[in-house]
């Protein structure tokens, strides 16, 4: 989860190198609340896997539906949270708050990024990780937080 934490960070500044993003002190803000949410995302998927490694299923089973059940959550908050970006970019336009669209964007950029890397890059890393130390990790209790 870490890991996958940097490469969202590394993506969503390239991403704003790309646009280009004026980092002001909104647009900051954005940022680091997007990257709570990515956080969110990560810890939900993990705590669905342990819920399965409880009920007895077997470490590639709690992988598969841990990512599985954790993604609607996931994806009805970052719509959510999209829908009021939108909100905000629109009354930023059309008010003058620039202030206002900065984060909007910045937020909206964060929370595409954290869709992305909590569901495609952590579950790549979590299945090249599990999966070579499966036999390893069979029964430890420490990932159920025992």
């Amino acid at each position: 989860a870490d890991l996958a934490l940097v490469i969202y960070a590394i993506l969503n500044f390239a991403v704003f190198m790309f646009i280009p993003v004026t980092l002001t002190l909104p647009a900051i803000t954005g940022f680091l609340l997007s990257t709570g949410m990515a956080v969110d995302a990560n810890i939900l998927v993990f705590e669905r896997m342990k819920e399965e490694l409880r009920k007895g299923s077997t470490l590639r089973e709690a992988i598969v539906t841990g990512f599985s059940r954790a993604w609607s959550s996931i994806r009805d908050s970052n719509i959510a949270t999209l829908v009021i970006c939108f909100v905000l970019w629109t009354f930023g336009r059309n008010f003058g708050a620039s202030a206002v669209q900065g984060f909007a964007l910045t937020l909206a950029i964060g929370v595409g990024l954290s869709m992305f890397t909590a569901v495609l890059v952590t579950r790549t890393f979590v299945r090249i990780v599990m999966g070579r130390a499966a036999d390893k990790l069979k029964n430890a209790q420490w990932l159920l937080g025992a």
